[in-house]
């Protein structure tokens, strides 16, 4: 049967798109406006007036920013983040997720079990009591006071459990037959069949520990130590110190302003993050809709 589209319609839907490119493109003006400023020079930034494009294009920022050990340090403790960080998310979130996507029949205190994860969500320790934690532990300015607060992301477990419901249960009792454990069912059959479910919370896991910059501030002593956004935050915040600077570092930086390495520096921090996101990207609406069909 042919359906034909009311005019009202038509226009509602050109209207939607209409809106909802420009909204998309301008979430992207902050960042273009920031690249325009770093190939900008001094004299251009400090007079202001950039918008899109750079004015009197230089790359002398970009040459001062990658200067800066304490940039590609605090890049490298990142990255080490991401990774140690986002294997210990993942493996108690998979790990977890399992036994609780069981219904009460096959796992008698899944509710209970359930609530103790979600009440996490509403009531936390509090700021201070989880420093004095990390300050007994002994934690404090390495890496495990990064990802060891936050281990199990509790959204995102959620997300996996309704996931792993909308597996079919022949699947586990064929394996159960041919006996396979729990543990192999997991890795063999839950794991592989929820592969994008599991490539969205990797990215959801990769974003939260990248752009995480307060926990660094907090329980890192030595700034050799922060992560890159929060070297980035003390770069945005504090400004260049010319008394601590060399004569050769002044002559440098007559060249240069605040504003340009500010944000050469904020747009090199941002590269990695974006060569990764298109990896996962078409796994993202996939596994946001198959992981909310059931509650």
């Amino acid at each position: 049967m042919f359906y034909k589209e009311s005019l009202s319609r038509r226009a509602y839907l050109v209207f939607n798109f209409a809106f909802l490119t420009l909204l998309g493109i301008s979430t992207l003006f902050p960042m273009v406006n920031t690249l325009a400023v770093s190939f900008s020079s001094a004299a251009a930034a400090a007079k202001g007036g950039i918008v899109f494009w750079p004015k009197d294009f230089t790359i002398a920022a970009y040459n001062y920013a990658i200067k800066q050990t304490a940039l590609f340090q605090s890049l490298v403790i990142s990255v080490e983040r991401i990774f140690l960080g986002g294997a210990i998310n993942m493996f108690l979130t998979i790990t977890a997720a399992y036994p609780l996507a069981h219904d009460k029949s096959k796992f008698k205190y899944r509710t209970a079990y359930s609530w103790f994860f979600v009440f996490t969500m509403l009531v936390s320790g509090g700021m201070i009591p989880t420093f004095i934690l990390i300050s007994n532990l002994h934690l404090l300015n390495t890496i495990w006071a990064l990802v060891l607060p936050g281990a199990v992301p509790v959204f995102n477990l959620i997300l996996l459990i309704n996931f792993f419901r909308n597996v079919p249960y022949e699947l586990e009792e064929a394996a159960i037959s041919d006996g396979a454990n729990h543990w192999t069912i997991l890795w063999r059959i839950y794991v592989p069949v929820s592969m994008p479910a599991i490539a969205t919370l990797v990215l959801f896991v990769i974003v939260a520990h990248w752009n995480s910059w307060f926990d660094g501030l907090l329980y890192m002593n030595d700034p050799s130590r922060y992560p890159l956004q929060s070297y980035l935050q003390t770069v945005i915040i504090n400004s260049l110190n010319a008394t601590t600077m060399t004569m050769e570092q002044i002559k440098e930086m007559s060249v240069l302003s605040n504003r340009t390495v500010k944000a050469s520096q904020v747009i090199i921090g941002t590269i990695p993050i974006l060569v990764f996101y298109p990896f996962l990207q078409r796994y993202f609406v996939t596994g946001i809709t198959l992981g909310g069909i059931k509650g």
